[in-house]
């Protein structure tokens, strides 16, 4: 299933049937549904009777065990982290490097990385022929998941494609991945839903206050739905309150509080605030927090110009290691402590 404002993208890719690449990326923002597309893509290109327009039938051997996850011309590669996400066959790929300490449990974290094992693995799979006489489809999501490695060991793929192997790329940061691989695929970027669309579909979703919820989420609906369920929402209201305190913001309370959640969420939360006191600034209209114009119109006018692009090319920085942080408390402080700096006495 693809999302309604899908539709049209759904449309002109199928313009490529004749010619189909034999690597395709699709982008775009984080939340708009790039995996689910990828997902009903792979199913087309293996469904047996599919529709003119590409759609999978749904009901013929290769659509049922699509759906079962179980295709033996599909694999799925994911980071170990978000096994499960494209079914049990991504699960077996992510998962096949594990540790074990004896008795059953993991005795790590799982890997936030797609790592060369699972490419080689990968590997094997493509060397392979067709169980159906049709097409293979890999998927790999996030690609910019890949570590160096597993992007090394994939771009010998690429440059060279087995015959009758399809790859369906998905990133939502596309400036993460090697320019090499970059090159060597079909680029799609994936376009944001029109906001009223949006907006419509949020509320047939039972979603209250969708259209400051999909402000703060850059448009992108299912991050706007994740975000009227999500579990850490006192803690964001705490985050932003502190931030429209300006230079009153407590960066010590800040740390102490949102240690223990997840680097790249209070990231994002502090880069979203950033673009919105420049946006303020610049033109009199924030982007991602219109419910708070008057605290940002505040942090706008006392806050140095100068100071606020370091502030900002800071949080950039941490971003690109944000799943490498040797410190989360640590990281928060610093970055709270240069947000208070950036206002004028």
């Amino acid at each position: 299933m693809i999302y309604p404002w899908q539709t049209d993208d759904w449309q002109r890719l199928q313009q490529l049937r004749a010619h189909w690449p034999h690597a395709l990326l699709l982008h775009g923002e984080a939340g708009i549904g790039k995996l689910a597309f990828a997902q009903h893509l792979a199913q087309g290109l293996l469904c047996e009777t599919p529709a003119g327009n590409g759609e999978p039938c749904g009901t013929c051997p290769a659509c049922l065990w699509f759906s079962q996850g179980n295709h033996p011309d599909f694999r799925a590669v994911l980071p170990e982290a978000l096994a499960g996400l494209a079914g049990p066959a991504a699960a077996d790929d992510a998962s096949a490097d594990k540790a074990d300490d004896g008795e059953g449990k993991k005795s790590r974290a799982p890997s936030k990385e797609i790592k060369i094992e699972q490419v080689r693995a990968l590997l094997d799979f493509c060397s392979l022929g067709s169980h159906r006489g049709g097409l293979r489809v890999v998927l790999l999501y996030p690609a910019e998941a890949l570590n160096v490695a597993a992007s090394n060991a994939l771009l010998k793929t690429l440059e060279e494609p087995p015959s009758g192997v399809v790859f369906l790329l998905v990133s939502a940061r596309i400036d993460r991945l090697l320019p090499t691989i970059i090159s060597r695929c079909r680029q799609w970027p994936m376009s944001l839903p029109d906001a009223g669309e949006a907006r419509a579909w949020l509320a047939s979703q039972g979603v209250d206050d969708a259209a400051h919820l999909l402000a703060e989420a850059g448009g992108a609906p299912l991050a706007a739905l994740s975000l009227s369920h999500d579990e850490n929402r006192a803690l964001r209201d705490f985050t932003l309150a502190q931030l429209a305190a300006g230079p009153n913001c407590d960066a010590f309370a800040c740390g102490e509080n949102l240690q223990k959640l997840p680097v790249p969420m209070v990231l994002g939360w502090l880069q979203r605030w950033l673009y919105d006191v420049l946006a303020q600034r610049a033109a009199g209209r924030p982007r991602y927090f219109p419910g708070a114009g008057k605290a940002l119109a505040r942090c706008a006018q006392s806050a140095d110009p100068a100071a606020l692009a370091r502030c900002i090319k800071a949080v950039t920085r941490q971003r690109a290691v944000e799943n490498h942080p040797l410190n989360a408390r640590l990281v928060f402080e610093e970055l709270f402590l240069a947000y208070r700096g950036i206002f004028t006495a």
